[in-house]
């Protein structure tokens, strides 16, 4: 049980990350490929970053709801946690909701840390249902067909201390999945599927 209301505290349960690999693994590698391209100047900046405590503050700009994440590299998220999470990043046009890959918080955490956020995260785009996608992409232009927000493998986000082109240069750098930056939105695509970027 958490300690402060709506603060939820990751709890074992779950041991894998969206690719099938071990959250350590995947820390791990997000950690080497920031090294690689400058982001963290040492391995003991890695470490210390993996393993302090951080909390996520995440905001549904679509619903206007909260939700906060206190979780460390080497815990692993429960399921009533994870019901919570994919709440609120539920498809709010048809309210439908679809269990969310726990691998997109380990994804937010890495984010978060390495470009040392202190703000708060906002959820442009979570879940969406068939239906929401396929009306999306007869109104907007660049709506993928077969969406990894379908799957419940994406979100989309921009961050109130840093810019979004920033958010671009560390998901890059992590390669942890597909990266779509859109500068004149104002916000950046991270998934959890094969690593490409747009």
């Amino acid at each position: 049980m958490s300690r402060n209301p709506g603060v939820d505290r990751a709890r074992p349960i779950l041991t894998t990350c969206g690719h099938g690999i071990s959250r350590r693994a995947f820390l791990t590698r997000a950690g080497a490929a920031a090294l690689g391209t400058l982001l963290l100047p040492s391995t003991q900046a890695i470490a210390g970053i993996f393993n302090r405590e951080r909390t996520l503050s995440l905001h549904n700009v679509n619903t206007n709801e909260d939700l906060t994440i206190v979780c460390r590299p080497e815990q692993y998220y429960d399921r009533p946690l994870m019901q919570k999470f994919s709440h609120f990043l539920r498809d709010h046009r048809s309210d439908e909701i679809r269990a969310m890959d726990p691998a997109l918080i380990d994804l937010l955490y890495a984010v978060s840390a390495f470009t040392g956020s202190a703000g708060t995260i906002k959820i442009i785009s979570g879940y969406r249902s068939p239906e929401t996608n396929n009306w999306l992409r007869k109104i907007r232009h660049g709506v993928a067909e077969h969406s990894m927000h379908i799957e419940g493998k994406a979100v989309d986000i921009r961050m109130t201390d840093v810019d979004s082109r920033t958010i671009q240069k560390v998901a890059l750098a992590l390669q942890q999945g597909g990266v779509g930056y859109y500068r004149r939105a104002d916000f950046v695509h991270l998934d959890t599927g094969k690593i490409r970027s747009w």
